[in-house]
């Protein structure tokens, strides 16, 4: 076993499934294959990995009871674990994050994309032991040493935002038709910010704008597509009413993530500001977007801003139904939803900045 390696679980019943994951993750990892819950268990008793594949469906144990077992024991509590599921049952999928698993990849995997999340979900834990780690010393050091303590608290707020950057990375890996969308919006964010200041457009509340916290938070507008299945989320064809009822449940489920988070946290600022985009960004000027079907001024401000970075970069970026927009057809859709789609005045605001727009979504791709 190569000790420079993370180390990987595979647990599945299913030989074929156990060959192609081992394949697919031993170039990069060292990987332990077992064929039920029991072996992993005992395995455990010798050996800790850095994450574990966990499929759902296996006779005797099933995943839900092995993960229960897994967090009871302090000394396997912290384990990541992601389920492996051929199954696209939102109910199932929610028990499983809710019993404490990082995420569910659904079978057969791309070998790409398992590497890919992989990756992502070993780099989040690597953080989330360096910020515990971080935190520890900052106790530590003696309250007077300003100077330290200061240099210190950067090193969180970095880490902070890393974390942040990685889940929204996260989100964006699952949603294989999309990449380069969270920079992209960031930007789009930021373009329309900087005339909003300049000009006096809604003056009042963009004075109040914590501009550093608006685009860091951003980024987790679509943080609700964790929980939305694969199997619906790069749907290659158009989505059934059914489906996409569901992926409209991503900006309510988007909401009740941060909300949790902001009960465990003092950064409510930041939260808020996430939260608003996460449940707002599909509200539209006249009342017919979703999940609220709030209109006019009562969306908020940062939600009707989304609103227009959002659908530009979904019109000119293709999609498996779509080929790309060029720019002047989706300026015209923007201009021609004013007052029906979106806010008029930003409306207006995106023809003054469109250029900017444009130049974005050519420099950042996927």
């Amino acid at each position: 076993m190569d000790k420079k390696r993370k180390t990987v679980f595979l647990v599945d019943d299913d030989m074929t499934n156990l060959t192609i994951g081992k394949k697919a993750l031993s170039g990069v990892y060292n990987v332990f294959t077992l064929d039920s819950g029991a072996d992993m268990l005992e395995m455990l008793e010798n050996l800790h990995p850095d994450l574990i594949l966990l499929d759902v469906n296996m006779p005797e144990m099933d995943g839900h009871e092995a993960i229960q077992r897994l967090k009871a024991d302090d000394k396997t509590a912290n384990i990541p674990v992601i389920f492996l599921t051929a199954l696209t049952d939102e109910a199932m999928e929610l028990k499983g994050l809710t019993l404490g698993a990082i995420d569910y990849i659904t079978k057969p995997f791309s070998a790409p994309l398992l590497l890919k999340r992989l990756e992502v979900h070993l780099l989040v834990e690597a953080q989330k032991r360096e910020l515990v780690t971080q935190k520890r010393e900052l106790l530590f050091l003696n309250n007077n040493l300003e100077q330290l303590v200061d240099e210190k608290t950067e090193m969180v707020v970095e880490l902070k935002n890393a974390i942040i950057s990685t889940m929204a990375e996260l989100v964006e890996y699952r949603d294989e038709i999309t990449g380069g969308h969270i920079v992209r919006t960031q930007r789009y964010m930021k373009a329309l910010l900087d005339v909003m200041r300049s000009q006096g457009v809604y003056a009042e509340e963009v004075n109040r704008l914590d501009e550093e916290l608006v685009l860091q938070s951003c980024q987790l507008h679509d943080v609700g597509k964790i929980a939305v299945s694969d199997a619906i989320l790069n749907k290659p064809g158009k989505l059934t009413a059914e489906e996409f009822e569901t992926i409209k449940n991503h900006t309510l489920f988007g909401g009740e993530v941060i909300e949790r988070l902001k009960e465990k946290t003092m950064d409510s600022d930041f939260l808020e500001y996430a939260r608003i985009f996460a449940i707002s960004h599909h509200e539209k000027w006249d009342g017919s977007g979703y999940p609220h079907k709030f209109a006019g001024e009562n969306i908020p401000l940062l939600g009707r801003m989304m609103a227009i970075g959002d659908v530009y970069d979904a019109l000119v970026e293709p999609r498996p139904y779509k080929d790309a927009f060029a720019h002047e057809k989706a300026m015209k859709i923007i201009i021609e939803g004013r007052g029906g789609h979106f806010d008029p005045v930003l409306t207006d605001v995106f023809q003054k900045v469109h250029h900017e727009f444009e130049r974005i979504a050519t420099e950042v791709k996927r």
